[in-house]
């Protein structure tokens, strides 16, 4: 293959120093290059001073005279068409051997006219080769004017400046529509308005790949998700909603759709989905690039209709789709800026990609979008992605980590897991290990809850186990059952759809119920702690509102936050708001009744875990009883309960006297578990201030403090003054007790 016929002068074969695509370029400027040759030769012909030192900076009497006797027709180009042709024969032998020509794609792309090249070039010229910026000056007239302006633009095409061809290209044609050539200076008249050809234009025309700085902070990065692992099931998890489920892969017929012209798509995200990785992989598949636009970032740009504008731009210099979302993070419905941006977005001239967890609205978009569901990633792709983004952070899972059971109890996107795989690998190396233990792994996934909830709930990292807990086996048994239900939720509620139909959520939710001290907090905190979550205690004072209405508003903040951490939800003293409905005499009832009913519908929609506790059963609504996957007993603990509390709740740090007698503690005092540790660090406190270890006087004294705060009667009949030893044959049952 022979190299272009025209090069600049004294350039090196351009073939094979800078590629075809430069080449060709070049070959198109240097006939450019030609026209502004002639044209100064022409100027310096008809100029009546062309030696004036000042020329440019005023206008003498003669130059008034000329102009005004000036004709205004310009003659037609003399340009050889053929040397024009024989540059785009040697560009498309070049294409077809497999090289890329940015002129020539960017002219088909936008659909540019011969004229539109022309002009293009015109105005390209001074940013390639700083010796036209003087001659553009010479050509018009003023030094200070450096850049092709309209007027020598359409004199250097061989236009009439009052044809409407020229006009017209400049002024509504893709050029100027699309942001290939900006037009500067309006306030001047037409034909003195500067061209200038957009850096990231020029960069693109060069073989330069860089994003145009205006889109800095709002394109996220596109992360390939790589193959399906070998194992992986062949046949997804299919959707709550019964509509067609998309594979981890891209699915045929949305890869399909895009290329037969559907370029309007809409990917519903459930929780744990990956619609942006899925709708970037349908656009690979097919063969279009990716730009994944943050949808928030966008709308909270000063002008996002021209920034958006670039974004469109540069998706057609790479022959890319845009991936845009989340589209829940605007208000279209309320806000009409928010819809204005949303239509516009379906309206581009480029693959649209739109990713969100709520459903979509006809009233967005005057066309109809192709509707997806993403599901939530399965099993075994998240094993994938987390072993594959470990060996990327050089580590690997400790020899007891089981990354199916570790993962299962989580709802995390791909990011998640990667973002989550490298906080581990960074806690293993902040020990000096390359090795990710269990505590690494549930740190690292910790760190990916959001901060959102965090207003509204006080969040508690669990410091306790299966061990700290004291109950009857029958309580630790559903506690057990709970959490097995947390792990394997999306295997029996997803794949196997064993809640279907009813908008019916893949959440869980239990009800502790038992008296004040009992455990049930704890072991809220401790099933949280089984699975690697971590506990959020709703505050009753972020939610009821006097305000009709407001509360229900408070709950659905919530429940929205919640469902998208990985954490147990626990509502202390439920029946606060889960109460019973009652008859309604007055207004008040009515929308309490409202209030209940609301909550009802909410429960079931929930895809996160709820804990509820409560010190009176009969006071929940029986509605919410049947909504619950794990109703717990906690009863007051008996003999056997107590001692073992008492032994728990004293430790293994604090020094024991030899007369302590847990046993006849535990018969003595018939106090829950709440109580026995309230008594037990009332103990360490005197055993502090006595300077020695606790003894048996120490705890008769604060089990009978504990009494007296829990309003019981107490009949001493021995010496209860701290440090003093008991009587002889005065034991701990001397301090007897009767319910108030």
């Amino acid at each position: 293959m022979t190299a272009p016929p025209y090069v600049l002068p004294g350039a090196a074969d351009p073939a094979e120093r800078t590629g075809p695509g430069t080449a060709y370029l070049q070959a198109r400027l240097f006939l450019v290059e030609q026209r502004v040759r002639r044209a100064v030769v022409a100027t310096r012909a008809a100029d009546p001073t062309p030696d004036d030192h000042l020329r440019g900076l005023y206008v003498s009497d003669e130059d008034a005279w000329r102009l005004v006797a000036e004709a205004s027709s310009v003659g037609p180009d003399d340009v050889a068409a053929d040397a024009v042709r024989a540059a785009d024969r040697w560009a498309e032998d070049s294409r077809a051997a497999g090289a890329r020509i940015p002129l020539r794609d960017l002219a088909e792309e936008f659909a540019l006219t011969p004229l539109d090249v022309e002009l293009l070039l015109i105005a390209l010229l001074p940013d390639l080769d700083h010796r036209y910026e003087k001659l553009y000056g010479y050509l018009n007239d003023d030094v200070t004017r450096r850049r092709a302006t309209i007027g020598l633009a359409l004199r250097l095409c061989g236009l009439s400046p009052v044809g409407a061809a020229g006009r017209a290209a400049l002024s509504a044609g893709p050029l100027v529509a699309d942001g290939l050539l900006l037009v500067e200076e309006v306030d001047r008249p037409f034909l003195t308005r500067s061209l200038r050809v957009p850096d990231r234009v020029a960069g693109h025309l060069l073989g330069v790949a860089a994003v145009d700085p205006r889109l800095d902070g709002l394109i996220r990065p596109d992360t390939d998700p790589g193959p399906v692992p070998d194992g992986s099931p062949a046949v997804p998890d299919p959707p709550l909603d019964g509509s067609r489920a998309v594979p981890d892969r891209a699915p045929e017929g949305l890869v399909a759709a895009i290329r037969a012209g559907d370029d309007l798509v809409y990917l519903r995200e459930e929780p744990g989905g990956a619609a942006d990785e899925r709708a970037a992989d349908a656009l690979h598949a097919a063969d279009l690039s990716v730009l994944i636009i943050d949808l928030p970032t966008l709308h909270a740009d000063p002008d996002p209709v021209r920034t958006l504008a670039v974004a469109v731009r540069e998706a057609r210099l790479r022959r890319a789709g845009l991936v845009v979302g989340p589209v829940d993070a605007l208000d279209p419905q309320t806000e009409p800026a928010h819809l204005r941006l949303l239509r516009r977005l379906t309206t581009l001239p480029v693959p649209v990609l739109l990713t969100g967890r709520i459903r979509w609205d006809p009233y967005w978009s005057d066309r109809s979008p192709v509707l997806v569901t993403a599901p939530p990633t399965g099993a075994a792709r998240r094993v994938h992605l987390w072993r594959e983004a470990l060996a990327a952070q050089s580590a690997v899972p400790a020899d007891d980590v089981d990354p199916v059971r570790e993962l299962s109890a989580y709802v995390l996107t791909p990011g998640q897991l990667r973002r989550a795989a490298a906080t581990a690998a960074q806690q293993a190396r902040l020990v000096g290990s390359d090795r990710v233990t269990v505590a690494h792994v549930r740190a690292g996934v910790r760190a990916q809850n959001a901060a959102g909830l965090e207003r509204l709930a006080r969040r508690v990292e669990p410091a306790v186990g299966w061990d700290d807990l004291v109950l009857p086996d029958a309580a630790r048994e559903q506690l057990t059952g709970l959490a097995l239900r947390v792990r394997h939720r999306e295997q029996v509620l997803g794949r196997w759809r064993m809640r279907p139909g009813g908008g019916r959520g893949r959440g869980v939710t239990a009800l502790f119920a038992g008296d004040s001290g009992t455990g049930k907090t704890m072991s809220a905190e401790v099933v949280a702690a089984d699975l690697g979550l971590d506990l959020y205690v709703v505050d009753l004072s972020t939610v009821v509102d006097k305000y009709v209405g407001q509360t229900e508003k408070n709950l659905e903040r919530i429940f929205t936050e919640a469902a998208g951490v990985n954490g147990v939800l626990l509502f202390d003293e439920a029946d606060a708001i889960f109460g019973k409905r009652s008859e309604v005499s007055d207004a008040h009832d009515r929308y309490a009744n409202l209030e209940s009913a609301y909550l009802l519908q909410r429960m079931e929609s929930f895809d996160g875990v709820a804990v509820l506790t409560t010190n009176l059963r009969a006071n929940l609504d029986e509605a919410f009883l049947r909504r619950l996957d794990v109703i717990v007993d906690f009863p007051v603990p008996d003999v056997a309960l107590r001692l073992a509390l008492w032994d728990r709740c004293l430790g293994t740090v604090l020094p024991r006297a030899d007369d302590l007698d847990l046993a006849a503690c535990a018969r003595s005092f018939e106090l829950s578990g709440g109580g026995i540790r309230a008594c037990a660090v009332s103990a360490g406190y005197l055993a502090a201030e006595a300077g020695g270890p606790v003894t048996m006087a120490m705890v008769v004294a604060a089990a009978e403090a504990e009494y007296r705060k829990l309003g019981r009667l107490v009949l001493p009949t021995g010496p209860t003054r701290p440090g003093s030893p008991p009587r002889p044959g005065s034991p701990p049952t001397a301090v007897m007790s009767t319910s108030r």
